[in-house]
């Protein structure tokens, strides 16, 4: 299966797709469907000069590998330690797409479902049932402070004697 077969076939589905009604004129501006948009071509963006000799290419390819390799795995101990885990990791799947097709449709498809889920997020349904449910967490934690300041005071927990 190629992905990149895959995307073309969407593109032209979507450019394809006319409205069956006959109220739009021939030639009216109509509004381009997301997946019609151009995005970047697939493929190395290294210069010219290092493309035209193969074993320039490889070794190319084989340092820009081991950069963002070097840079996930920063990314994955941060996972653990403390540091922005996530955006390193994605600062090196970019450092990969710059040389190779499959981080290219890695970051695509990430870049989708990022915005998909912001979108979710913006649902006013969705923003009222999290305002609701944030706001019930923070009355059961401002009881359960009250009920041990009630009880104990301000003492520290470790300094109980009971």
């Amino acid at each position: 299966m190629n992905a990149q077969s895959d995307e073309r076939e969407e593109a032209a589905a979507a450019t394809v797709a006319r409205p069956t009604t006959g109220d739009v004129t021939e030639g009216a501006a109509q509004p381009v469907p997301e997946a019609a948009k151009e995005e970047p071509a697939l493929g190395s963006r290294a210069p010219h000069f290092i493309k035209r000799s193969r074993p320039l290419h490889v070794s190319w390819q084989v340092g820009v590998f081991v950069v963002g390799l070097a840079v996930v795995a920063a990314g994955v101990s941060m996972l653990v330690l403390p540091g922005p885990g996530w955006v390193v990791i994605f600062g090196g799947m970019a450092i990969w797409a710059t040389e190779f097709v499959w981080a290219q449709l890695v970051l695509r498809w990430t870049k989708r479902k990022v915005t998909e889920a912001a979108q979710r997020a913006l649902d006013p349904k969705v923003r009222r049932r999290n305002i609701i449910l944030t706001t019930i967490g923070l009355v059961i934690v401002a009881v359960l402070c009250g009920v041990y300041l009630w009880k104990f005071g301000l003492a520290m927990p470790w300094k109980i004697d009971q």
